[in-house]
């Protein structure tokens, strides 16, 4: 039986079989892993990205697709988890906006709300990376949108779209050669794919496969393998431009209004460029050395509200208060609210211990074994009970998270995005509590660039990557993020590590022992440096961090 006409009730049960198809294959996912470490987390992230969406679905399930669509996003939203998962939020974030006013859409409405997903999740990402998800979603909405155009059966029109999705996801290495030369497709498409799958199931009125007994089993996906996802290499440059400038624009058909002509224009103006708009009003921040400039343009649209100028090389001259003693997250804040809060991410009790002694007020648990949601880091920055908040990722899969947390609250808020944790806590030791947020961002970011991160771990599957031979249970040294040895012996593998990594420049090498890492391990590792590096200052902190033995910080 031919579909023409797509309600809310039908698309909400393609939305759960979606979630519930993405469930039953989240480990596969994972294990579409580019590099052999046990911190692939893809599936994982997706899965309860998705399945937050999900549940918010099967609590507002009507007939009005509109509706049904603003449920998802919610959901999806305030799940997102890893880069994946927020892109995968973006993506239904602009499918559902597309649609927020229809009682039901038909076969043409369906494939232009799948391409305005697309045009939301790229301008949320800053450096759009092709032969990941953004490719995979790109050109199956194409598809869709073509087949619209003689296609009115929705079904039909899905079973098109998933045909090309496939398509588009067997291309993904050649676009990305590190892809192509592991030998596996890009796991966040694959993701996508499954997603596409479970909708299509719907529409036709098939069956697949079972899911675990419910859409998500948090124990499950906790000790699942975890993916370093390939979208996720930002890099992020000092800021040049002097002027934090931020502001409204109350549109009033002075001209025909864009957003992407609007940020196309302003982007000319300077750097750090934020454009959110709706019907009535866009909000800008940008950083620049002509701000009364870009006010000028904005003010060619419309009305001006809520602006705010910082000079960025100034510092505040205003009295703040100081960081809060350490503590856990579980103590109650005071009534008053401080001028600044910390809120950092950690694995093992050890290294959050080490954050809260150096000034962080909120310490979130994960980054390796479990990546927070949106709504983790929301609830985060609301605990330090402060007006301005500094988030530190240390994880460059929790950055897009964090900074979509940032967009959502309430409080004035900035992500320093550091990408480890030696970055975080050298990041941390610069915060200036008499300064203000942006010259706190220039700053500690500045000083999380001045350390260097090596890391030893294990592999979890056989590969072949720049030309190092890897087999499963091989210990690898990881230096700045890229796979540089392996070994059979532990510390061996250490000692090369370090060997690589130590220059004549190296005054301080911190060491943080993991879980897998014995007192042997460490006095065999300690030996060593007294030797061939005397003159170095060495510190050592039981870290008690899973999956790595060992992480270096070497400043």
């Amino acid at each position: 039986m031919s579909i023409t006409v797509l309600d809310g009730k039908r698309f909400a049960e393609m939305v759960i079989q979606g979630a519930s198809h993405l469930s039953a294959n989240a480990k596969m996912v994972d294990a579409l892993n580019v590099f052999p470490v046990p911190d692939g987390d893809t599936g994982t992230n997706m899965n309860l990205s998705m399945t937050s969406g999900a549940k918010e679905v099967k609590n507002n399930v009507q007939e009005h697709i509109g509706k049904v669509g603003i449920a998802l996003s919610k959901g999806l939203l305030m799940g997102a988890r890893g880069n994946s998962g927020v892109i995968l939020s973006q993506l239904f974030r602009g499918f559902s906006k597309a649609i927020e006013q229809k009682d039901a859409i038909n076969a043409h409405e369906f494939a232009q709300a799948l391409e305005a997903g697309v045009t939301t999740a790229y301008k949320a990402v800053m450096k759009p990376v092709e032969g990941t998800i953004l490719t995979v979603a790109k050109d199956s909405a194409k598809k869709g949108v073509q087949s619209a155009k003689n296609q009115t059966d929705i079904a039909a029109l899905m079973e098109e779209i998933v045909i090309e999705a496939k398509a588009s996801l067997n291309r993904t290495p050649d676009l990305l050669p590190v892809l192509k030369e592991v030998g596996v497709v890009d796991s966040g498409g694959q993701g996508l794919v499954l997603v596409y799958e479970g909708f299509l199931a719907v529409l036709k009125g098939e069956e697949l496969p079972e899911a675990p007994s419910s859409l998500v089993s948090m124990n499950d996906l906790v000790s699942a393998e975890h993916h370093k996802s390939v979208q996720g290499h930002i890099n992020t440059e000092d800021i040049e431009f002097g002027y934090c400038t931020e502001f409204m624009v109350k549109l009033e058909g002075k001209r025909a209004f864009t957003e992407q002509q609007f940020r196309q224009d302003l982007s000319h103006y300077g750097d750090s460029l934020l454009v959110i708009s709706d019907d009535q009003l866009v909000k800008v921040h940008i950083h620049s050395e002509q701000p009364g400039e870009v006010l000028t343009y904005g003010q060619s649209y419309g009305s001006l509200i809520s602006m705010k100028i910082e000079n960025m090389r100034q510092q505040h001259t205003d009295i703040v208060g100081q960081p809060a003693q350490s503590g856990g997250a579980e103590s109650k804040p005071p009534a008053a609210k401080k001028e600044y809060g910390v809120v950092t991410v950690s694995m093992g009790t050890g290294i959050a211990d080490l954050f809260r002694s150096i000034g962080a007020n909120v310490v979130i648990e994960g980054g390796q074994t479990m990546n927070p949601s949106t709504e983790d880091i929301v609830k985060a920055i609301k605990e330090t009970n402060a007006h301005k908040v500094i988030i530190l990722p240390n994880n460059k899969n929790i950055i897009m998270a964090a900074e979509q947390a940032a967009e959502l609250a309430d409080e004035d808020v900035i992500v320093v995005p550091s990408k480890t944790v030696p970055q975080g806590m050298s990041a941390l030791l610069a915060f200036n509590p008499g300064a203000g947020l942006e010259e706190n961002k220039d700053g500690m970011t500045e000083a999380m660039n001045h350390v260097k991160t090596g890391q030893l771990t294990f592999a979890v599957r056989d590969t072949s990557i720049e030309g190092l031979e890897i087999e499963k249970g091989d210990f690898m040294g990881i230096a700045e993020g890229k796979i540089i040895l392996k070994d059979k012996d532990k510390v061996k593998a250490a000692k090369d590590l370090l060997k690589n990594m130590l220059d004549g420049d190296a005054e301080i090498l911190t060491i943080l022992k993991g879980e897998d890492a014995t007192q042997e391990d460490v006095d065999g590792l300690a030996a060593y440096l007294e030797e061939e590096y005397g003159d170095l200052e060495v510190e050592i902190h039981d870290g008690g961090q899973p999956l790595y033995a060992f992480i270096f910080a070497i400043e």
